[in-house]
């Protein structure tokens, strides 16, 4: 069997080899070229939410959805405070933008509830014409790219611009555009850490949707690396069913784990890899992995967005911006409220360089 807490090493290929390496002790290559290290998560580094037998499952699902605003002066100062500690990207834009002098900034953007709004239907999640100009805008200018739970090809289908990076996934599989006019060198940037799930993934896939089909308003997507089991048209009586019968199918697979996203539970293979290890593999294939000259900015609304803004706090550079309307814990450093002001944030980056390029 294979050894869920080995580290696999020094490594350049895909997950694979890195399994091969786990059973038999040989170091072999990381996935992509990807000069960090492979971790296979054990059971027993699971956020204990997630696995102990006696968890509120229920309460944990009402923590992964959206806030309702409160009218309450307790709510309201909790937000001031909160506001105070995370001010809007847009009320210090200038702040932003001085530390982004003689530096080249690098976008990252969640889909879901960043550029689209959250609606009752993932397949409806479809973004403005106005933010797709936005967003088309931001590319002429820096390496952009989308970074979403959903599989890379539906995020395409989305988004339609082909200049961008997409990770899709969770950052499970990334690809660059044909043509980097950003990019220092020449190789092709594809990033499919793992690869190898693929068939369970697909198995997976088709127990859940006959496990799930009993319960009302239960969406599963197949993400191509990871799964999602969608609850947010499924009442709420039914939400401990629902992830009673997801936790029931992947006894069988100790090779996947569950996490929670907003109203979604989601099946991923049991790799260290996510949004924040994704970020560093596309800044690392523009060149900039141990660069000063360069300010990510990432913007995006859902706790597994946190791995990447964990990310640019220990790197000390570059920022990440919550899109949130109500007070939640995050390592963001700003905040917006709604892609509307997403969309504003975008516009006025655009409008800055046009202006720095006019004054040189």
């Amino acid at each position: 069997m294979t050894n869920p807490n080995v580290v696999v090493s020094d490594t350049q290929s895909a997950i694979a080899m890195a399994l091969t390496a786990a059973v038999n002790g040989v170091s072999n290559s990381p996935p992509c070229g990807y000069p960090y290290n492979l971790t296979l998560f054990s059971k027993s580094k699971f956020p204990k939410s997630l696995e102990t037998k006696n968890f509120a499952w229920v309460d944990a699902m009402r923590a992964s959805s959206p806030t309702r605003n409160s009218s309450s002066s307790s709510s309201s100062e909790d937000k001031k405070a909160w506001i105070m500690k995370h001010p809007s990207a847009l009320g210090v834009f200038e702040e932003i933008m001085s530390a982004a002098k003689m530096k080249q900034v690098v976008i990252f953007l969640d889909y879901d509830g960043t550029l689209s709004p959250i609606v009752e239907d993932p397949d409806q999640a479809y973004m403005a014409p106005q933010m797709r100009e936005a967003v088309k805008n931001v590319a002429k200018y820096f390496p952009t790219a989308i970074v979403s739970g959903r599989c890379r090809a539906k995020v395409y289908n989305f988004v339609r611009l082909s200049e961008l990076y997409y990770a899709g996934s969770h950052g499970m599989d990334i690809k660059g555009p044909s043509a980097r006019k950003h990019q220092k060198g020449n190789q092709n940037v594809l990033c499919q850490p793992a690869k190898d799930f693929l068939p369970t993934m697909a198995e997976v896939y088709g127990i859940l949707l006959e496990k799930t089909k009993g319960i009302v308003g239960a969406n599963v997507e197949n993400n191509k690396f990871c799964l999602s089991v969608h609850f947010r048209r499924v009442e709420e009586k039914s939400w401990n069913d629902l992830a009673d019968r997801v936790k029931s199918v992947l006894k069988d697979y100790p090779e996947l784990r569950l996490t929670q996203g907003r109203k979604v539970l989601e099946i991923r293979p049991t790799i260290k890899w996510d949004k924040g290890k994704a970020l560093e593999f596309l800044l690392e294939s523009l060149g900039y992995a141990n660069s000063k000259d360069v300010l990510p900015i990432y913007i995006g609304d859902d706790r597994t967005d946190e791995d990447a803004f964990k990310v640019l706090r220990k790197r000390g550079q570059g920022f990440g911006i919550l899109v949130s309307k109500v007070p939640k814990e995050t390592e963001a450093t700003y905040s917006l409220q709604e892609p509307s002001e997403v969309m504003q944030f975008l516009q006025r980056l655009v409008a800055w360089k046009r202006s720095v390029q006019r004054n040189h």
